[in-house]
């Protein structure tokens, strides 16, 4: 459905179209085939296997298993077929799950599977209906991908304006994920968005926005900015004849403009939250309201965060909204705010001055401006971390495409694990329009996002939260040739003390126990990316899981040979171990879907069941 016909649908009042029992009935096999698949893998739910299958499952590439799984009350009985591929990945042919309830078939409902596991989950009583909301939050988003219909793997890897307009591309890829994060099952719950909300800012949605804009007064707000820019030249390149028009709107309500830094706010935060909450400071001409920007925006897969469709290569802003999404709440912390670019300055130099890193491409998209408010009232009335110390602040985002070539593209690397409507992995398109043996295009991928974050562990001891929406891919004919790092300041990690930080970057060092440095690794890009990478290339009989393995095994094996400087190193964090810890998101969530982890001390809620077999033990030599 095109965007015209999808404004015409809805200004026709049909905002919950997408609503239908056989969407829904998909939805919710869907998410089904999910629960039990992570809820499994995390050694949470334990289903028993029955009898062996005689053929071949529906994926084509060997046999399943048929597996039973009863529910906390004994009166549910789930069936299904299944094979147990690598790091424990349950590979659920989503067609053979059934269910008997009280002796009789019932319908696949994921609001039922979770109530009927409640107790063996581990969701308290008080959270459980909060959880569910985030289910059925989850199911309406994924009938909508449905109804509203996306291009075509094939027609993605291509690009749908045949690679012409780079930022256009990019942007339809944006729009056309249906999964969002591959680990959590509840991962679209965006608590606090009604209909009307989620067709205007939900990124499958992808409508555009224009950002409501306000004066914060300089007494109540924090702006900080990369070395060498400038307040006024920063907001005056963002928002071009706007600044003006802004200022000469305050001084017609007698306001001097020279009080005031300019900033972005998400229109839902402005009408659902600054409107009531910040109250006191509206009154107070401590936040004037200025009106609406004049560029259109789209909002990317992390909801707060919008790239500038008008000028593509102005900057992307991030934005506070406090809507509860995936264990928090989508606040920026003022606090953080200040040392971002100062942050992100330190660690673009050390990437720019670093030669193992610089050969293989990696850059980062810096985040060269910031702005948070102080609201006195509700610190005073709060804990550190709240929810209602995060409810104003703003971000600038460089924009990718001054990093482009001449036929390059952009990808957020979470494409890599979309599957389109018929089933057609993403990355499998990509590999066939490259040309190259699937060996040899893992090979390049590795070579540009895998390499660049063991050369950082290893030399550095930093590790980034590189997971597939933190990550933009540079691809020249469908292949990775560089990886971009965002989301910087909120998400690195410096583990121990091999390196001297700068005062004002200091925020960014933790105390991890030496054992779980190496989870930067195993956890966040094994675990949560390679795991379901691995999975569709072998359910799409494009590459075995083995071959898939072996060639980040030789990978990593290139890049070891080339530092034997660092072979201490290897030998302390070893990634070729026989097993490594397993840690779990969803048990986080379960535990607490408001507040997953406390940011400040990523180690310390972690929530660990056993061990994993690491699949590079095989290639240990």
């Amino acid at each position: 459905m095109s965007t015209i016909e999808l404004e015409s649908v809805l200004a026709a009042g049909h905002s919950a179209a997408h609503l239908k029992p056989e969407l829904w009935a998909k939805a919710n096999r869907h998410l089904v085939r999910k629960a039990l698949a992570e809820f499994s893998h995390e050694r949470i739910l334990s289903p028993v296997k029955v009898t062996p299958a005689d053929d071949e499952d529906a994926t084509g590439v060997g046999t399943a298993d048929t597996y039973r799984l009863v529910s906390d009350d004994g009166l549910a009985e789930y069936t299904f077929r299944a094979r147990l591929l690598k790091l424990e990945h349950w590979s659920i042919d989503g067609a053979t799950i059934a269910c008997i309830r009280n002796g009789t078939e019932a319908t696949v409902d994921a609001l039922t599977f979770i109530t009927e596991f409640r107790d063996t989950l581990g969701i308290r009583e008080e959270m459980l209906p909060v959880y569910l909301e985030e289910i059925s939050s989850t199911l309406a988003s994924h009938a909508f991908k449905q109804w509203i219909g996306q291009p075509s793997s094939a027609e993605l890897a291509v690009g749908v304006t045949g690679g012409a307009n780079p930022s256009i591309d990019f942007q339809a890829i944006e729009r056309s994920m249906t999964e969002g994060h591959p680990c959590f099952v509840a991962n679209n719950g965006r608590l606090g968005f009604g209909i009307a909300d989620f067709r205007a800012f939900a990124p499958e949605a992808g409508a555009p926005v224009r950002l409501e804009w306000i004066a914060v007064h300089r007494t109540k707000a924090v702006f900080t900015s990369s070395e060498g820019l400038d307040y006024r030249e920063h907001l005056e390149a963002e928002l071009g004849s706007d600044a003006a028009f802004f200022d000469a709107e305050l001084r017609s309500q007698g306001l001097d403009p020279s009080s005031y830094f300019l900033m972005p706010v998400h229109p839902w935060q402005w009408e659902n939250k600054l409107t009531v909450t910040f109250a006191a400071e509206i009154a107070q001409q401590h936040i004037v309201h200025l009106g609406i920007g004049a560029d259109d925006y789209q909002a990317q897969q992390s909801i707060r965060t919008f790239f500038n469709t008008t000028e593509p290569e102005k900057c992307y802003v991030k934005t506070a909204i406090s809507v509860l999404n995936m264990g928090f709440m989508r606040g920026l912390s003022p606090y953080y705010m200040k040392a971002t670019p100062a942050i992100n300055d330190w660690l673009q130099e050390l990437i720019t001055g670093d030669e193992a890193l610089q050969s293989r491409g990696l850059a980062l998209i810096k985040e060269v401006a910031a702005m948070g408010y102080h609201n006195g009232y509700y610190e005073a009335a709060s804990a550190n971390g709240s929810p209602y110390r995060k409810m104003l602040s703003a971000l600038w985002r460089e924009s990718p495409l001054p990093l482009l070539k001449d036929g390059q593209q952009l990808t957020t690397m979470a494409s890599l694990l979309h599957v389109d409507n018929s089933g057609k992995p993403f990355v499998s398109a990509l590999i066939g329009r490259s040309g190259l043996a699937p060996s040899d295009w893992l090979r390049r991928y590795f070579e540009a996002y895998l390499v660049p974050l063991v050369h950082c562990l290893f030399r550095y001891e930093l590790a980034f939260m590189p997971h597939g929406e933190n990550v933009i891919l540079v691809l020249e004919r469908g292949v990775p040739v560089r990886a971009i790092m965002k989301d910087i300041a909120e998400e690195i990690v410096v583990m121990g003390e091999r390196m001297e930080l700068p005062e004002e970057v200091s925020r960014v060092k933790a105390d991890i126990p030496d054992g779980e440095k190496v989870l930067a690794i195993f956890t966040d890009v094994f675990d949560c990316i390679f795991r379901f990478l691995s999975a569709l290339l072998e359910e799409d009989s494009v590459m075995s899981q083995e071959t898939f393995w072996r060639t980040a095994a030789e990978a990593i094996r290139g890049y070891q040979a080339e530092h034997p400087e660092l072979a201490d190193q290897f030998s302390r964090h070893d990634l070729f171990a026989d097993d490594f810890e397993f840690s779990c998101l969803n048990r986080l969530q379960l535990r607490n879907n408001q507040q997953m982890l406390d940011i400040s001390d990523p180690s310390g809620g972690l929530q660990m069941a056993g061990r994993l077999k690491n699949p590079l033990a095989a290639f240990a030599g």
